[in-house]
């Protein structure tokens, strides 16, 4: 690994630490976003990053049989009262196996509001993998808010891999994340989210998923934990239009004065359409807590272990 620019700061890099779990430049192609403009990029033989002629986002190709390499493409915001809206497009070649780590981090210590919203565009060629992990995070004392909208754009063709990891754990005010798919022949989508929120914060997450291509299939889980005063609304949709298989699965932790929405939605459009829905929603049980605490924690110590193991 190399270094990273003398131009990120301290701020940034611990923004670049919770979102990609990044210290250095990784091996493999690399795009970093630092208050709304590119600051370091690297590319290999067989994976592209070429910026939009516009400059409103990046075009990612990765060549046809590509395996066992990276991407890297984080965004920070430390500057408040920033907003910006990227388009960033991922171009699969056929046969490639390959991990995405996106991702954003956004410190506010201004009155400002900070946004970052984006739409990412997936087109996952013929028997392709990819892992594709994107975190959010916030930090800041200030008073302005912390806003992240991504938006995921899923096409997936015959015999394809998509396993999408989507977590949110601290800081951020607001949040209205989209995921849609279109899935192909032998097409399997695997979606798990991990959701906090706390204090008064709002996120939404809808996920609408057509399985167009017979023996194609969809599992959507989402685990999430609400605090304090906050909302979470969680909306899954499979549309099954062939043979195929659909699993949506909602199960959450709802704590103090929080509200949480679950709204599983299921059409099967083909007799041969295979799909389930399941949602929970529950409080922490009191034996959980006494347990621990017969082992020494405090009861908030207890709770925070049995939210950690919950939401892993």
């Amino acid at each position: 690994m190399t270094q990273f620019d003398q131009k990120i700061d301290e701020i940034q890099m611990r923004l670049l630490a919770e979102v990609a779990d990044l210290h250095q430049v990784p091996e493999g192609a690399f795009n970093l976003r630092s208050n709304g403009q590119t600051a370091q990029r690297t590319t290999t033989a067989n994976i592209d990053i070429i910026s939009k002629e516009d400059g409103t986002g990046i075009d990612i190709k990765i060549k046809p049989h590509t395996v066992h390499e990276s991407v890297h493409i984080p965004v920070v915001l430390s500057q408040s009262g920033l907003t910006e809206m990227v388009y960033n497009d991922f171009y699969v070649g056929e046969g490639a196996d390959v991990v995405i780590v996106a991702g954003c981090g956004i410190h506010n210590s201004g009155d400002q509001r900070s946004e970052h919203d984006g739409i990412h565009r997936f087109f996952i060629g013929k028997n392709a993998k990819v892992k594709y992990v994107e975190k959010h995070y916030g930090s800041g004392d200030g008073r302005g808010e912390r806003i992240l909208n991504p938006t995921t754009e899923i096409t997936m063709e015959e015999g394809s891999y998509l396993e999408m990891e989507s977590v949110q754990i601290k800081g951020v005010d607001s949040t209205d994340r989209k995921t849609l798919a279109t899935l192909e022949k032998n097409a399997k989508l695997v979606i798990k989210e991990r959701l906090l929120t706390h204090g008064t914060q709002e996120a939404k997450s809808t996920f609408v998923v057509d399985l167009n291509g017979e023996d194609s299939s969809a599992n959507v889980i989402s685990r999430s934990v609400a605090k304090e005063e906050s909302h979470q609304i969680f909306i899954s949709r499979i549309n099954g239009n062939t043979r195929c298989a659909g699993h949506t699965e909602c199960d959450a932790i709802i704590m103090d004065h929080a509200r949480i929405e679950a709204v599983p939605e299921l059409t099967a459009n083909n007799v041969d359409a295979a799909l389930i829905h399941e949602a929970a929603i529950g409080k922490i049980a009191g034996e959980q807590i006494i347990k621990l605490m017969t082992l020494g924690l405090t009861e908030e110590e207890a709770e925070a272990q049995i939210v950690n193991g919950f939401l892993k």
